[in-house]
């Protein structure tokens, strides 16, 4: 009986096993082809497969890519739009979450249940109004306009935030505002520091939605020297064809600054989401 247990444990440990290596083996296949891709000249590239190592690393894609997108002035772009969403979005889903949990008045139950039906709307569907607004208040192929858009009620964070909120004892607030604290500072000083883990995760799932948003920025961001690096990706692209060793050169390029913040800040990320997995 013993000797069954250990045998169906093993069987389980090497299909658990088989089963990840297998999805990261599939998941792994799209980089490693554009990886391959990216040193390929465009001629090897239409006589071979996407899978066949070059022959000869064609190092100038990298370079001829990163000047005939202007990758440089993209970066500068996504850099803008990034830090201020960020801030933005960190402040406003802060505050709001502070608001309803903290604050129990009537309709309170009523706009949690709004923000949370206003992620069922589809975006598309309410992109008319959206555009029509934007501009009528003159905000069309402007860097602000698309930062201020970008930087909405973000309702994932929202729900984020309440719930980290749960775990923060309201005695904390009593115990400020006896010390003669304001709502805002109890916010600003307390409760916000704490939030920290959330705060890590929030921006690890804006970010990486901001930094790899194309489609509102193909539509509000029509000069070229707005242009971010989800769309400078598009310049190898045209009626007469695609330049496919081109556009994967410029997809390493974009990926590098992603990987060096991961490796540079991998601790605070892996603690940013698994605190608060476990509810105190």
């Amino acid at each position: 009986m013993k000797n069954r247990y250990k045998a169906s444990k093993t069987l389980s440990l090497i299909l658990k096993y088989f089963v990840l290596a297998f999805f990261g083996f599939w998941s792994v296949i799209p980089l490693f082809s554009c990886f391959v891709t990216s040193f390929k000249n465009a001629e090897e590239y239409g006589s071979t497969s996407v899978m066949t190592f070059p022959k000869i690393f064609c190092f100038e894609n990298f370079a001829e890519a990163f000047k005939l997108a202007d990758m440089g002035t993209a970066f500068i772009n996504s850099a803008i739009v990034l830090v201020c969403v960020l801030g933005g979005a960190i402040i406003i889903s802060s505050q709001l979450a502070y608001v309803l949990n903290r604050f129990k008045f009537p309709g309170n139950k009523l706009i949690r249940n709004l923000f949370l039906f206003a992620t069922l709307l589809p975006t598309v569907a309410m992109q008319v109004a959206v555009y029509s607004l934007m501009g009528k208040l003159g905000l069309i192929n402007h860097l602000l306009g698309y930062i201020i858009l970008m930087m909405g009620t973000d309702v994932i964070s929202i729900y984020i935030y309440i719930q980290f909120m749960e775990n923060i004892s309201v005695s904390l607030d009593e115990s400020a505002i006896i010390d003669g604290a304001n709502y805002f500072q109890i916010y600003w000083k307390i409760i916000l520091p704490l939030l920290q883990p959330a705060t890590v995760t929030c921006m690890i799932l804006k970010g990486v939605s901001t930094y790899n948003e194309y489609y509102n920025a193909s539509l509000y961001l029509q000069s070229m020297n707005l242009r971010t690096v989800a769309i400078s990706l598009y310049t190898f692209t045209g009626p007469l064809g695609s330049q496919y060793n081109l556009i994967c050169a410029g997809v390493i390029i974009t990926m590098l600054p992603a990987l060096i913040i991961f490796l540079l800040c991998q601790k605070q990320i892996y603690a940013g989401i698994t605190a608060g997995s476990v509810k105190a």
